[in-house]
């Protein structure tokens, strides 16, 4: 006969921790994100869950590349901030501890001049 394991008794801290926007993070994010689609500037966005990192992407067209990508590294939490704002080259283009602040990158895209 074979003997049942519970789980709650095998070690937990070597399975792989998933990264996962919090309900406060993402309504950040989707408040830019709503104001974005309303000026007509994005159209299409993603979101990627991975083991140490997790990804909203902002698409133009749902088939290009994403204009950018806003990340979420803990793991980056202590040094330089687990929040990055990455264009579509890959350059970060802002990275800090605050998501508010991070993305005030991007809200620069809603101002315009108007004559």
């Amino acid at each position: 006969m074979k003997s049942v394991t519970p789980i709650s008794s095998q070690n937990t801290s070597q399975l792989p921790q998933t990264v996962f926007y919090q309900r406060s993070e993402l309504n950040t994010i989707l408040s830019i994100y709503g104001r974005m689609v309303a000026a007509g500037e994005w159209r299409d966005y993603g979101i990627s869950s991975l083991r140490d990192v997790a990804i909203f992407s902002v698409f133009r067209r749902t088939a290009e590349q994403p204009l950018y990508q806003i990340e979420k590294r803990p793991k980056l939490r202590s040094k330089q901030g687990e929040y990055a704002v990455i264009g579509m080259d890959g350059q970060i283009l802002k990275r800090g501890h605050d998501l508010k602040t991070v993305l005030r990158v991007l809200e620069r895209k809603l101002i315009r001049v108007v004559s």
